[in-house]
């Protein structure tokens, strides 16, 4: 025989419900939260792991223990955290290559915008165009109107589908010149060669090639992000010439999708509140980037924007990793 439950009794079930979800949600973490660097030990991503490493714990007042998945552009170790419990102990950290992945991967074992939820972009660097010091044009004004005289011009990157890639292919479809893209197998090498004077420009990362720059042994032409970057604040952004020109390198947390909401913005807040500490700044700057600290919201809104981007620029340029 069924009973039927009362309308109050209801009431108090769903109250009670709802209380239970809240103090879930106030005692996390209830375990060490595992920061998982989707590329090598030792790289870019892994070293802004361990500058938020610290702070982070704090905020959340349990250790965090970063676990390196690196290997196949960032995509093994985000494909671990899309199928790890959804309950905010554990998180990727990861690079810009986020966006460029599902543009340039004829498929990839995740959806990038659905099986992740966006957390707090946490850093900024912008890659940055070099050219040997016998290469005629000091500029970018200088570049466009040397190639425009030019069958080719040769540029270095890191790699197929990195951003020092992306970088080059949207100045060439901005500007109509015929770049020819040399792929490196990361960008150590690619400085070698253009000091070397085997290549003549070379799309990087800042600090790859900061110190060649101070030291004259390379022209910076121009730096990619929308802002000058304050690690050589006398070199000029593309978007000076051609407004609206911005790839930006950078870092950022997420978690997998459904993470309940008040996880992430507890973990958001943390991330914030350690791009706001003097320290962690300069931590970051020492590596060629800027701390920024952002919402999950402006996070999410930039990834959709720039997944739309890099696929209308990867389907133009015929840029595809098998």
């Amino acid at each position: 025989m069924s009973r039927t439950r009362s309308p109050a009794r209801l009431r108090l079930w769903a109250c009670a419900a709802l209380l239970l979800g809240s103090a879930q949600a106030l005692a996390y973490p209830t375990k060490p939260v595992t920061l998982v660097v989707s590329y090598p030990a030792g790289g870019s991503v892994d070293v802004a792991a361990r500058i938020l490493q610290q702070p982070l714990s704090q905020a959340l007042g349990q250790p965090v223990v970063i676990e390196t998945r690196g290997g196949a552009g960032g995509t093994i170790g985000t494909n671990h955290v899309v199928k790890s419990p959804a309950d905010g102990h554990t998180l990727l950290i990861t690079l810009s290559s986020h966006t460029i992945n599902p543009a340039i991967y004829n498929k990839l074992p995740f959806d990038t915008e659905k099986d992740l939820a966006a957390v707090s972009l946490v850093a900024s660097a912008p890659q940055i165009l070099v050219a040997h010091p016998s290469f005629p044009a000091a500029t970018l004004a200088d570049l466009v109107q040397h190639g425009k005289d030019k069958t080719d011009v040769p540029y270095g990157s890191a790699g197929t589908g990195s951003p020092s890639h992306i970088a080059g292919e949207l100045l060439k479809q901005r500007t109509g010149l015929p770049f020819v893209h040399v792929a490196y197998r990361g960008g150590a090498p690619a400085v070698i060669d253009v000091l070397g004077g085997q290549i003549p420009l070379l799309w990087v990362s800042l600090p790859a090639v900061t110190q060649h720059v101070k030291e004259g042994r390379l022209k910076a032409l121009a730096v990619s992000t929308a802002q000058r970057t304050p690690v050589l604040p006398d070199v000029p952004t593309v978007a000076e010439t051609l407004p609206g020109f911005e790839v930006d390198s950078w870092y950022a947390v997420f978690a997998p999708a459904n993470t309940p909401a008040d996880v992430i913005a507890k973990v958001q807040d943390g991330l914030i509140q350690a791009t706001r500490d003097p320290a962690i700044q300069k931590a970051f700057l020492d590596q060629g980037a800027v701390a920024v600290g952002s919402t999950a919201q402006e996070l999410d809104a930039q990834v959709t924007r720039e997944i739309a981007q890099w696929k209308t620029l990867a389907r133009q340029a015929s840029i595809r990793v098998d």
